[in-house]
């Protein structure tokens, strides 16, 4: 009964909300609008997804097989060269002799020596190559051995019983290819297969009776096939397979995947066609493998793609168009409610200004429209707005003609302290090196003070830091090596704009707190960067910094009234400059001072978009 009851009464507020809501002609716009626009941007949204979904596929296909037909008959160019490669053509006399005497004869062993390295030596592809003499059981090879290339003979019994000896035999062709790709088969030569991707071993026959007399073994390297392979572009989750006509693998980029979908029999659903394409499945995830039969051979080149990867466009505009559809839909709600408020009564409108008005904008005006007792209340407060602006820009005038005049005082405190520094730079270069170059620093201190006093407040970045690339050239001819300067200002932000003589009040400081405390080499670095709400430009030392007592004190004038401030303090100039940057930005903008056994670092934070400078 109580379970009733409960339900009973969520029924009954549900149903007393939904009557309330539909009372109002704004929400009934809402509703209607919302359906609307969900149903057209969820209708949009699956037909997009199922054709984009249709078009990548049928992209994918088509750029995959012209991509594996190209690279297919690439390699079977490769593999077309490799057989005529073993085979003596206008020489098959002269080897033929050569191996029937090689036992006997000094002049045919130097023959087929010569003719291993012409072979070796016609392509750089080739690993190893063994000549292998069936009657004596004895063969021949030729390698890239410490630099030098080297012929060696040896005997193997061993040979006839190697599976691929006997395939060579039994093949048609005379010939066979051997995988060294997952389980290698012995190849009864001292060799090492790691450095190879595969073997082409030819049977050279007697013309007469058709007899074997030897068998050429040629041992290629990774070069042309990785060479060939990355003309095949593929990302992860992707695969790629080249195998032979009866599915030997001779390549594959992820060996225990081809053991996988061998074991699965999906290797023999792949039809003879020179084209095509199948499903493939490994648990939840499905492949779409599209591959390539050579038309000469039959070799294959496998690629299988996740369908994941393929859908992946078509999810993300799925996405997109959802997004866009929620945006749309609060557009709507917007929309409509703006309509309802352009019907309501013009008293609410009034009363809506007055207080903006009394929250303190004073930019507020009313629209005034007919001649009612409200329109004649509205035109009277749009009066009184006017009059209480005037007096507002006559008490800003004021207050910006001694803020200037605050401004002008400040930078005329400065000047004369960075001219007696710098003039005793010169004055210290002079007396201890007794150099020249006193020209140079006097047109140094010329452009210094010409900057000084040129009118500007606020300057770009790319002037204050030319200024202060002269003011260290002084600097240096005071302390030398000792002094270290590093900027990290990016391009971009050269057109930053800052109080003038800001960076240098920051530098002066650091020598002087820093370098002249100590004797050692002091690195100042001056960088820039931004936050997401502010420009912050920062001067670090790595010398002595300040004690906590005596940075607290700094901090704590930073917090004194100008009337208050006491100008015979040593620490004027971060006073000076905390002040400016209050008067020109206003409180958003702050000088922040950092100090521990690492050294200062003193930053100064300037709200972005600050265009008006007060």
């Amino acid at each position: 009964m109580k379970m009733k009851k409960l339900i009973g009464r969520a029924i009954r507020s549900v149903s007393s909300i939904s009557e309330r809501y539909s009372r109002r002609l704004v929400n009934k716009l809402i509703l209607l609008f919302t359906s609307i626009i969900i149903l057209v941007v969820a209708s949009l949204t699956i037909i997009s997804y199922q054709m984009l979904q249709k078009e990548s596929v049928d992209n994918s296909i088509a750029s995959t097989t012209n991509n594996l037909h190209l690279v297919n008959q690439n390699l079977e160019s490769y593999l077309a060269g490799i057989e005529q490669l073993s085979l003596p053509q206008i020489r098959y006399d002269e080897l033929n002799n050569a191996i029937m005497h090689e036992d006997k004869d000094y002049a045919s062993r130097m023959y087929l020596e010569d003719y291993l390295r012409d072979l070796f030596f016609s392509r750089n592809d080739l690993e190893t190559i063994y000549l292998y003499l069936i009657d004596q059981q004895k063969y021949y090879s030729i390698s890239k051995e410490n630099y030098n290339i080297t012929v060696r003979t040896g005997s193997s019994p061993v040979i006839v019983d190697m599976p691929w000896y006997k395939q060579a035999l039994n093949n048609p062709s005379n010939r066979i290819f051997q995988s060294f790709v997952g389980n290698v088969s012995a190849t009864g030569y001292p060799i090492n297969t790691e450095k190879s991707f595969m073997a082409y071993h030819r049977v050279l026959r007697t013309i007469v009776s058709r007899q074997p007399q030897a068998v050429f073994s040629f041992y290629f390297n990774k070069s042309a096939t990785d060479e060939i392979m990355k003309d095949i572009p593929y990302n992860d989750g992707q695969h790629l397979l080249f195998l032979s006509p009866d599915n030997v693998p001779f390549y594959a980029d992820n060996p225990a995947y081809y053991n996988r979908i061998k074991e699965e029999g999906f290797i023999d659903k792949l039809t003879e066609s020179s084209t095509g394409r199948v499903t493939w499945g490994v648990g939840a995830e499905k492949f779409l493998v599209v591959y390539n039969v050579g038309e000469q051979d039959g070799w294959k080149l496998i690629k299988p793609i996740p369908y994941k990867q393929i859908y992946e466009a078509a999810t993300t505009t799925r996405n997109w168009s959802f997004m866009i559809g929620i945006l749309f839909l609060l557009l709507s709600v917007i929309l409509v409610s703006l309509t309802s408020n352009a019907i309501t009564r013009p008293l609410k409108k009034l009363s809506h200004q007055m207080s903006r008005f009394s929250a303190g904008d004073f930019d507020t005006e009313i629209e005034v429209k007919g001649r009612d007792e409200i329109s004649y209340l509205s035109r009277h407060f749009n009066q009184m707005v006017k009059r209480t602006n005037d007096l507002i820009n006559e008490r800003y005038k004021m207050k910006l003609v001694e803020k200037n005049a605050i401004l002008k005082a400040l930078e005329a405190e400065i000047n004369p302290h960075f001219l007696y520094n710098a003039l005793q730079a010169i004055s210290t270069k002079a007396l201890k090196n007794e150099r020249y170059d006193i020209a140079d620093m006097i047109d140094a201190l010329a452009l210094t003070l010409r900057y000084c006093i040129s009118g500007k407040d606020v300057v770009f970045a790319r002037e204050e830091l030319k200024h202060i690339e002269r003011y260290m050239a002084l600097q240096k001819a005071r302390f030398g090596s000792r002094l270290q300067v590093t900027y990290e200002w990016e391009d971009s932000l050269m057109e930053l704009q800052l109080p003038k003589l800001s960076i240098q009040t920051l530098v002066e400081n650091a020598i002087k707190h820093g370098l002249e405390k100590v004797s050692s080499t002091v690195t100042i670095i001056i960088r820039a960067q931004l936050s997401p709400s502010h420009a912050v430009i920062s001067v670090h030392d790595d010398g002595p910094g300040f004690t906590l007592e005596k940075l607290g004190k700094v901090l704590k004038s930073f917090e004194s009234d100008w009337e208050d401030r006491n100008d015979e303090s040593e620490n004027i100039g971060l006073v000076n400059l905390n002040t400016r940057l209050k008067l020109l930005y206003g409180e958003a903008a702050e000088l922040r001072i950092r100090s521990d056994a690492t050294g200062t670092e003193m930053q100064m934070w300037l709200p972005r978009g600050s265009g008006n400078y007060v």
